[in-house]
């Protein structure tokens, strides 16, 4: 059985809506944020304290990228990958990463400085420059976006996934208003995906469950 710790709206959303899409089976387990704070037992099953964490027999994984494609071509063939001889299969791996490196780094730290810090140590300069720089990057989806309905491969893949969840952050954190108009009607078709409605709701399910608040999408 796949286990896979989450925290609601976090990183960890990657696998989970992979997992959904996929159509696995898995085990989800639910954690406050920040665990590493909040859930100090967690520590001992991984010392980083980060989320996610996903465990696969003696699989052991933490970035949420490498997970989703992981998943896609350890548990494929699938659709929701590219193979190495299509065509956009180097423009697949770059979206892939550049969900997380580039769109979700800058928000980490508009979140941090904007909300997670206690008031004495807030930013606003250092949450407005970074805002600024995710806005700036989105230019790439917007551009890719001028004739297309998915980034690459003429399909939806992870690589939508990853750059979904930054998406799903934005909005989290008040930076969505601000999206140009293909990026935004990108955005309402991911959510009405099969796969992100069933992510959302297994996550609602298991913080039910397991004592966690919701977090509201």
């Amino acid at each position: 059985m796949i286990t896979l710790y989450h925290c609601a709206a976090a990183r960890s959303f990657r696998p989970l809506w992979t997992l959904e899409e996929l159509g696995l089976s898995y085990d989800l387990r639910m954690l406050p944020f920040p665990p590493r704070v909040m859930a100090k037992d967690y520590l001992e099953i991984n010392p980083l304290g980060t989320i996610p964490l996903l465990l696969d027999g003696n699989t052991r994984m933490t970035e949420s990228a490498a997970i989703s494609h992981y998943l896609v071509t350890r548990y494929g063939p699938t659709p929701l990958s590219l193979a190495t001889n299509e065509p956009d299969y180097g423009a697949f791996l770059n979206w892939l990463h550049f969900g997380e490196a580039t769109l979700t780094f800058p928000q980490t730290l508009v979140l941090r400085y904007s909300q997670l810090e206690p008031e004495e140590r807030r930013n606003p300069q250092v949450a407005t420059d970074y805002a600024k720089w995710f806005h700036g990057r989105l230019r790439g989806i917007e551009a890719a976006l001028a004739d297309r309905e998915v980034l690459c491969g003429g399909r939806f893949t992870v690589a939508d996934v990853s750059v979904g969840y930054a998406l799903l952050l934005a909005s989290r954190i008040g930076l969505a208003k601000d999206f140009t108009p293909n990026v935004a009607d990108y955005w309402q078709r991911l959510q009405k995906r099969d796969g992100y409605r069933r992510a959302v709701e297994a996550e609602n399910l298991a913080s039910d469950r397991q004592g966690i608040p919701r977090r509201v999408y």
